[in-house]
């Protein structure tokens, strides 16, 4: 089956703060899907049924531990997800000086993100919403010294406190967006957010996207599905095997967004992860068809973080596939992720 609409962007060590928005987009060329990241080499990859990146990031030859694809799936005419994988790393630009030093240079990691957002609200606004959402996050990132966390005990409050802030000014952007457009009055989107720095996986979220950690062979969710049909089970008026496939399941009452201008209830959770844990994000394209030991097995017998998302997708279009399928398959490789890199000159 043709999936012209699939997509997928690696994370490696070495892929630093200019690369983030080059994972957002595509260009087409001569039949081919063109993934821009600003001044370095591009690469390209056949539109075919399925295809597979070079295991090797933008600047070296690292081994892939994460991945992210999306596909339009089997119904809709577009694809209004989006995702993101990224490092932050402090950084020093020189402007003038006597050693052989790089224009740009990087000194450790400062974590991990990944970012899931399925938009809705329209042909159009659906696709803006979830584009506006992981927009502002990257730049509110990029520019708050805040995120350097190395996991003090005493500022882990603060740093909650500002992965809650960060979505609340997310929807509070996109809110402000819709207000000033007809046609996108009422847009939203989901928003998961996991930020790793090792061994502490911080996630933030709301809407009905998901986080996985996969350990010992089970899938856990990380995540609550802001939902009425949840709700509803959790309240005692829905039986929890009811819940999937209640009408309920896709009305949201929590989004970034959307046509309320009540306030975003960003829901934060940590977990302490282990050697061997995987982590994994999705929307509920996938999580609907796929369930969790179906989840952890694919995960586990994957070769690759590459190989379980295509697996996973497939699997999804293959049970139905009526949304679009969103899905970032991590393997951290512990404190190897916090290990200092340098890189070649960024030049302008």
């Amino acid at each position: 089956m043709p999936m012209a609409d699939i997509y997928q962007a690696v994370r490696i060590a070495n892929i630093q703060d200019a690369c983030p928005t080059a994972w957002m987009g595509r260009e087409s060329v001569g039949g081919k899907f063109i993934l821009r990241a600003p001044n370095r080499r591009e690469r390209s990859v056949l539109d075919n049924d399925f295809y597979r990146e070079s295991d090797h990031s933008l600047a070296g030859d690292d081994v892939v531990n994460a991945c992210g694809m999306t596909d339009q799936g089997r119904v809709r005419k577009t694809n209004q997800d989006q995702f993101l994988i990224a490092q932050l790393n402090k950084s020093m630009r020189v402007s003038a000086t006597s050693m052989s030093f790089d224009q740009r240079l990087y000194g450790i990691a400062q974590g991990e993100v990944m970012l899931v957002a399925d938009g809705m609200g329209g042909h159009a606004a659906g696709d803006q919403a979830s584009r506006l959402a992981i927009e502002h996050l990257v730049q509110r990132l990029l520019s708050s010294i805040h995120w350097h966390f190395h996991g003090e005990e005493e500022r882990e409050s603060e740093f909650v406190t500002n992965l809650q802030e960060l979505l609340k000014e997310a929807h509070a952007h996109i809110l402000s967006e819709s207000a000033q457009h007809v046609d996108q009055r009422g847009m939203g989107t989901t928003l998961t957010m996991a930020y790793l720095i090792w061994p502490r996986l911080y996630v933030v979220h709301a809407g009905d996207s998901r986080c996985y950690l996969i350990r010992d062979g089970q899938a856990d969710v990380l995540t609550t599905d802001h939902t009425l049909a949840h709700q509803l089970v959790e309240a005692g008026g829905l039986k929890p095997e009811d819940e999937a496939s209640s009408r309920w399941s896709n009305v949201l009452w929590n989004v970034l967004g959307g046509r309320s201008d009540g306030g975003l209830i960003a829901e934060v959770r940590r977990v302490d992860l282990e050697a061997g844990d995987k982590i994994v994000l999705c929307s509920d394209g996938l999580h609907r068809y796929v369930k969790p030991n179906q989840l952890a097995n694919i995960v586990n017998e994957s070769q690759d973080p590459s190989q379980a998302c295509q697996s996973l997708i497939k699997l999804a279009n293959d049970a139905g596939g009526e949304d679009n399928i969103t899905v970032i398959v991590s393997a951290p490789a512990g404190e190897n992720i916090n290990e200092s890199t340098w890189i070649e000159a960024l030049t302008e």
